[in-house]
């Protein structure tokens, strides 16, 4: 289950959007009305957080070819065919 952020859509310009927060399943449709008004919501989409851990054992240095053998994104993950 994803939690999901929405806001109202006002019915006048200027008028302050309420937000509000819903759990749901993934393969749910978005919801169009406020379960509790009634009025029309969209879904707010907003940036995701990654996790970066301090100490990162990736090495700087040039970066190859994307997704050849040594490149940037694969460093230190790559094993060769045998």
């Amino acid at each position: 289950m994803a939690t999901y952020i929405y806001e109202t859509i006002p019915p006048t310009p200027g008028q302050k959007p309420e937000r509000f927060e819903v759990v749901q399943g993934m393969a749910e449709a978005p919801l169009t009305r406020h379960p509790a008004s009634g009025q029309p919501v969209r879904r707010v989409i907003t940036g995701g957080f990654g996790f970066i851990a301090a100490g990162s054992k990736a090495e700087s240095g040039p970066a190859a070819a994307s997704c050849a053998p040594g490149c940037a994104c694969h460093r230190g993950s790559y094993v060769p065919a045998s």
